[in-house]
């Protein structure tokens, strides 16, 4: 676990993968307090136990307010990336549409457009490499990103429960946010730390590269309606 922002109000940590959120022994919060000698945190968004990267927790009940404002109302910029053995079907665009549970934990996504996640992406080959995948979702859905991957048929390499391929790890991380949080404009990213293809030459040198994603003309869409962050 490392400590990425230490605010007034809240603090930014790098997750690593495998830990939970809401386990009451083990998860993000309780490990959280104990490693960086704080009490009384707050989840206000949740990552996935196979991903790792950017999260936010809150150090009292009034910031976590403020979060659950931003986030219901879109108002935070989220920027993942991702491996996927596969090409997909389209290098660049949109995955929209309505998510339904499915047994053992799956999820699949709908043609129906009531409630939809929506996730834009960028793609980035390599000839030897796995692809890089720059994503910015713009809903907060259980496995969005997982599914809209495996919707483009380019499932996240190592996510065995969406078609992959074993790996020593799901290859899904959470590089950046950016919000404004009382008037102050926050932007912080983490590289990635954990998995053998996120630290090979190929994936550093992209990244070392790599547009500001803030930066890119991503597709023109419209937003999803407000959702709570859980």
């Amino acid at each position: 676990m490392e400590l990425l922002l230490c605010h007034d109000d809240f603090i930014v940590v790098h997750k690593p993968p495998g830990i939970t959120m809401h386990n009451s022994d083990t998860g993000i919060v309780q490990q959280c307090e104990s490693l960086l000698n704080l009490s009384g945190l707050h989840l206000v968004h949740r990552l996935d136990d196979v991903t790792s990267g950017c999260l936010i927790l809150a150090r009292h009940a009034q910031s976590a307010a403020v979060f659950e404002r931003l986030f219901r109302q879109h108002q935070v910029q989220k920027y993942y990336l991702a491996l996927v053995d596969k090409k997909p079907k389209k290098k660049q665009g949109t995955v929209k549409g309505d998510m339904k549970n499915r047994r053992n934990g799956q999820h699949i996504l709908l043609k129906s457009q009531q409630n939809p996640a929506i996730t834009q992406f960028f793609s980035y080959g390599f000839a030897d490499a796995p692809r890089i995948m720059l994503v910015k979702p713009l809903s907060g859905k259980t496995h969005q990103i997982r599914v809209a991957m495996k919707s483009l048929g380019s499932p996240i390499t190592g996510d065995t429960l969406y078609g992959a391929q074993p790996a020593d790890r799901t290859y899904l991380h959470a590089w950046g946010l950016e919000f404004s949080y009382n008037d102050e404009d926050i932007s912080i990213f983490c590289r990635p730390q954990y998995g053998q293809h996120f630290l090979t030459p190929v994936f550093t040198d992209w990244l070392n590269k790599a547009p500001a994603p803030g930066d890119l003309n991503w597709p023109k869409t419209t937003p999803a309606p407000p959702v709570s962050p859980l």
